[in-house]
């Protein structure tokens, strides 16, 4: 089974303003997240990549395009890599999804709680989770394997593997364009390296 690399699509302006972006369509990088992306791509140019797989949305094939052209590679769309429906809360400013009570409860008992109109979490991990594992199953054993996904199906990923949870997973963070890698074996699984980035701190309040 191979090596994953579990990266966070770069910056846009919904996460710039504190915006839940969701699965709202058309939200593409702004010129920070541009050069993020391009960056993460220099980085990873002596890893001996052999897929790039992407959420379907804008932000994160924008993501892997860079770092899958440096690599002679074509992007596969991954729709269990795509960001958690967030139902009624699509779209909203975080500071004021935060005045909400059903929002301590996502913080608190995540394991208990649905979006409104949305997705159930614990039934997000089960669906992220079985993207990671088809992907790793078209691979060979040591094959390096980027996936370029969103916050919040990163860190339930994490959560999975590392047998965490599913109500602390919150306590996970993942940043803007850093990448999170995670070694599947067919009997065993290390997590490697987890939310690296370049700019680490300057993403840790961004969701």
């Amino acid at each position: 089974m191979p090596f994953l690399l579990l990266i966070r699509h770069a910056e846009n302006d919904y996460t710039r303003k504190g915006r839940l972006a969701g699965r709202l369509p058309r939200i593409h990088l702004n010129r920070q997240g541009r050069e993020q992306a391009e960056m993460l791509a220099k980085l990873l140019e002596r890893v001996p990549l052999k897929a790039v797989y992407s959420s379907p949305l804008e932000r994160a094939l924008e993501t892997a395009e860079p770092l899958a052209k440096m690599h002679h590679l074509e992007v596969v769309r991954e729709e269990g890599l795509i960001e958690l429906d967030y139902g009624e809360w699509q779209g909203k400013s975080l500071r004021g999804l935060r005045r909400l009570k059903s929002w301590r409860t996502v913080q608190s008992s995540p394991s208990l709680t649905q979006f409104p109109q949305g997705e159930r979490i614990s039934e997000a991990q089960h669906r992220v989770v079985q993207a990671l594992y088809r992907i790793a199953e078209k691979h060979a054993d040591e094959d390096w394997i980027a996936c370029i996904s969103h916050a919040d199906p990163i860190k339930l990923a994490v959560a999975y593997f590392l047998g965490i949870p599913l109500d602390l997973y919150q306590r996970i963070s993942i940043s803007l364009a850093s990448i999170t890698a995670l070694y599947l074996g067919r009997e065993s699984v290390r997590l490697v390296a987890v939310n690296y980035a370049s700019g680490l701190f300057e993403g840790l309040e961004k969701k």
